[in-house]
């Protein structure tokens, strides 16, 4: 009879165990999306492999940068997550930048670039930096120089723009890089639970999924991207101190000049979250932990508890995915009329 108990009792367990991850799946299907399966389309700029390929070399060129020392990549390393675990990222004249560098993994799937969404898409992303004085302090017309004078770039734009009067452009280089970048995407369990996997996902993690839904977390952090949409203030309920928050930086304020916008910030997307620290605009927070309880009196009006917070974590550690395998770039040789690199910083 204990025999036969135990049996029903293991065969019970194994019968509602896929029936609790279904619910929680359903539940959470309503809230998120997987990765797509394919390189995502972007508005006004078809994805080809040449576009692809020339990207990618831009993406790792420093001599896109007057300096010739910063390229995309030292930004947004992809081998440390898409972005380069510091506070504020170093820029032209060793100067540090205001805020905390975003990755650039999945970046493609957000609906706006930056903190504060100043750029509607990767291509004008990939034109701020270059030009930003405290980044990589070029102007398009030195880029353009630039790439003119290496004859294998005129040949891969010409490839990736075919038919175009004027392949080598500022504005092509900024469609190429996009075209790499939409190709950073990186699967995750998280995606395979959505998808059916049932054992994707550890107990905690499916306890921190949970958690991460009911507690409102998802109200701001949905989606595809698991965030990346949507402008928010920081401390909805609770506003951080100035050793988060830095009170000379008003987010979104600075871009539609509305008061209602002071400290307004696009929601940071998660996928990868566990690999990027430290965390927030202002990059103040480099324990995941502690950012997840910041977030839950700040944002929520609530003190997690320290189970909820292990459990929300290690939900969040679900996000981390696989980087897609990029070999470096062999790129092209500079000639006698390629710009000379300059390392002067000149205030305006």
């Amino acid at each position: 009879m204990i025999i036969a108990r135990t049996s029903l009792a293991a065969l019970l367990l194994l019968v509602s165990t896929p029936v609790l991850a279904n619910e929680l799946r359903t539940k959470a299907l309503e809230i998120f999306k997987p990765l797509p399966s394919t390189i995502p389309a972007v508005k006004d700029n078809k994805i080809t492999p040449e576009k692809i390929e020339l990207g990618k070399a831009l993406f790792f060129d420093t001599r896109l940068s007057a300096s010739g020392v910063f390229s995309c990549n030292s930004c947004h390393n992809l081998a440390t997550g898409g972005d380069d675990n510091l506070e504020t990222s170093i820029g032209h004249g060793w100067q540090k930048g205001p805020r905390n560098s975003p990755t650039a993994l999945n970046s493609v799937l957000n609906e706006a670039q930056f903190w504060d969404g100043r750029a509607d898409d990767l291509k004008a992303q990939a034109k701020g930096p270059i030009q930003a004085g405290v980044e990589m302090a070029n102007t398009p017309a030195q880029v353009e120089k630039t790439l003119n004078s290496m004859p294998k770039y005129i040949e891969w734009f010409k490839a990736a723009f075919p038919g175009d009067a004027n392949p080598v452009s500022f504005d092509n280089m900024a469609r190429a890089i996009e075209a790499f970048e939409a190709t950073l995407i990186t699967p995750a369990p998280f995606d395979a639970f959505l998808n059916g996997d049932d054992d994707a996902l550890s107990a905690d993690q499916k306890k921190g999924l949970e958690a991460f839904m009911d507690k409102g977390c998802a109200a701001c952090h949905s989606g595809v991207n698991v965030g990346g949409h949507g402008y928010y203030p920081f401390g909805v309920v609770e506003k951080p101190g100035a050793e988060i928050l830095p009170s000379n930086d008003k987010g979104r304020f600075g871009v539609t000049k509305t008061a209602s916008d002071a400290y307004v910030y696009r929601a940071a997307p998660l996928r990868n979250i566990a690999v990027t620290a430290p965390y927030f605009h202002s990059g103040k927070v480099w324990d995941l932990r502690q950012a997840v309880a910041i977030m839950g009196s700040s944002q929520l009006g609530q003190e997690l508890s320290d189970q909820e917070v292990s459990q929300i974590t290690a939900f969040l550690q679900s996000l981390t995915g696989k980087v897609p395998e990029i070999t470096y770039p062999v790129l092209p040789a500079e000639t006698s009329e390629t710009p000379r690199p300059s390392g002067e910083v000149t205030t305006k």
